[in-house]
């Protein structure tokens, strides 16, 4: 049963990414240069978030420290702004490929049982607890963010 479970979590995991290449190879520079709405965040910011978010949990499943600690400030502590245009849009894609290109790497040394275990954000008493605050559910609330955003940048196709 784990196994089933963990398969159908990576596989919603991988679809989500691999509709957000999909997306992102369609999308010009100028294209995520743009906000995805009157008053809401550009693409780059979202792309940089997601690169982000990412590589933290990378750290949350203990698969390694951050690979782009200079992205946080930017993309996770501050709403979308000046801080942003430091990157650009090539760093960008870059971040997010390597990001994801490392999760797939961690992900295929683990075992259906590892996901199951604490993640790195909750002490072992909380997780006595709360064993759902375990690694497979950072994966799913990950992919549900990811999606989210995922939708919100669909709107720069124009």
């Amino acid at each position: 049963m784990e196994n089933t479970m963990v398969k159908m979590a990576l596989d919603a995991w991988y679809g989500t990414v691999k509709r957000a290449e999909a997306l992102l190879e369609q999308l010009t520079d100028e294209q995520l240069s743009m906000a995805v709405a009157p008053g809401r965040n550009r693409g780059t910011y979202l792309l940089g978030h997601l690169a982000v978010a990412g590589d933290h949990m990378r750290t949350l499943l203990n698969l390694g420290e951050a690979l782009h600690p200079n992205m946080v400030e930017a993309f996770i502590r501050n709403p979308d702004g000046p801080a942003v245009d430091a990157f650009t849009v090539s760093d960008l894609r870059n971040a997010w490929k390597t990001v994801n290109a490392d999760l797939n790497d961690g992900f295929s040394k683990m075992k259906a049982e590892d996901w199951f275990l604490k993640h790195n954000s909750v002490s072992a008493e909380d997780f006595a607890k709360e064993p759902h605050r375990n690694r497979l559910n950072v994966l799913i609330s990950r992919t549900n963010h990811l999606n989210y955003h995922l939708g919100q940048m669909a709107f720069l196709k124009g």
